[in-house]
């Protein structure tokens, strides 16, 4: 058997959420990238005690959708895979570009890049590759690509935290010291870390603390 392996380039079509609406009011914008088994729409929820006329959020949603369980009734979502990796983060970060490129946003406006779980993968990757300015980089709870290194960051002013619950049952306290000590490496002693108690779970005070 003599079985080839090809590729073919096509326009997809892809949703995203969105919460509030943009205004003269408005200082925040959020880019938020949700953690494995999530759909954004759901996910988006975390930043509803946002103040509303300040923060207007945005939701990506990740391309690889799949039945939770064998009664096939929720559907989550998945960022990547070992299959095909570094095609799949090419295909997200044009996603991502176009997302940002539809709603236009200001540059006058705070623009807040936020990845939970999985999220830190794909939110990471996408401030590195595409060289993306923001006033926030949050990375909660989640993996930060080995492959990033502190010249991939160079470029970048904001304020950034990295965020782990201390009973994190993904992340062991070896793996804790790893993290932490890559955050430092990679975005300087500055860098914000918190670790708060709790396990695996959106911290959503934290979140209202940000801003």
């Amino acid at each position: 058997m003599n079985s080839t392996e090809k590729e073919i380039f096509y326009t997809a079509v892809k949703p995203y959420s969105t919460l509030n609406a943009i205004t003269e009011k408005t200082k925040n914008v959020w880019f938020v990238c949700h953690g494995m088994g999530y759909l954004s729409r759901y996910f988006i929820r975390y930043f509803k005690d946002l103040n509303a006329e300040e923060n207007y959020i945005i939701a990506p949603q990740a391309p690889n959708t799949y039945y939770q369980s064998k009664d096939f009734k929720h559907v989550g979502a998945s960022w990547l895979t070992k299959e095909n990796t570094e095609t799949e983060i090419q295909n997200i970060l044009e996603y991502f570009n176009a997302i940002l490129n539809a709603e236009k946003i200001s540059k006058n406006l705070n623009l807040i890049v936020f990845g939970y779980s999985q999220g830190v993968s794909v939110t990471s990757r996408f401030v590195a590759k595409k060289q993306l300015q923001c006033s926030q980089l949050v990375l909660h709870s989640g993996g930060i690509p080995k492959e990033l290194i502190a010249n991939d960051f160079k470029f970048l002013k904001a304020k950034v935290t990295v965020i782990y619950g201390d009973k994190d049952e993904y992340i062991t306290e070896e793996r804790l010291k790893y993290e932490n000590g890559s955050a430092k490496e990679l975005f300087g002693e500055d860098v914000n870390i918190i670790n708060f108690d709790g396990i695996h779970e959106v911290n959503t005070k934290i979140i209202n603390d940000l801003v």
